[in-house]
């Protein structure tokens, strides 16, 4: 975090440790479209799953390397002694269930470059392409799911992905840049809108 940083208005739900400060400054809201990064994100957004997102956070180069900096083709190919040696390694969330979607995930995404082109493609077909940018006065007017996660969700799931909710989905396209959810009045608002090359609504 830069120095002169520090003063700045900031989203209230990432003021109290340096961790979320670095990731709202440089990573939440920015748009995404490299197919790695998204696994990246579909991974850790499963994994937040009844946990804080600064747990995951905290856990992210470890999972990085437990999982072959999100090589999603390696991924789709792990066996299940890949699975239990994962669940016996501390620098992820050792979760079973989650643990196994990730295998899941990737064999479910690699189905859908085949399809698509790229995931980014698909994935960013909800939004038709662009960056919903909303204008939230407080963080009590961002909704847990929107009708675009819902309709993200279920069909993600009818192409067999896990962990893959409507409300796990829509962090994933506030992480993913899919919308602007910072607040007006946090100095990261209008360089997202900015960075996107479109006026707000």
């Amino acid at each position: 975090m830069k120095e002169e940083n520090k003063s700045l208005y900031r989203c209230g739900w990432s003021v109290n440790d340096p961790i979320y400060i670095e990731y709202h400054d440089n990573e939440w809201g920015v748009p995404v479209h490299d197919d790695r990064l998204l696994f990246e994100f579909l991974v850790l957004e499963g994994a937040q799953a009844g946990l804080s997102w600064l747990t995951v956070l905290k856990k992210r180069e470890g999972y990085r390397q437990a999982f072959d900096n999100f090589d999603v083709e390696k991924v789709a190919r792990y066996t299940q002694k890949k699975i239990e040696k994962l669940l016996q390694d501390p620098s992820i969330i050792r979760n079973k269930l989650k643990v196994n979607s990730a295998m899941t995930n990737a064999k479910a995404f690699l189905k859908v470059q085949e399809e698509f082109g790229s995931f980014d493609k698909y994935i960013w077909g909800f939004t038709n392409g662009k960056v919903i940018q909303n204008k939230r006065a407080t963080l009590k007017d961002i909704p847990a799911r929107t009708i675009e996660s819902d309709a993200m969700s279920k069909d993600m799931i009818k192409r067999g992905f896990k962990f893959v909710g409507s409300t796990i989905m829509y962090a994933h396209m506030q992480a993913t840049g899919m919308v602007n959810d910072h607040v007006v009045e946090c100095f990261r608002h209008g360089e997202i809108v900015r960075h996107s090359g479109l006026r707000s609504e």
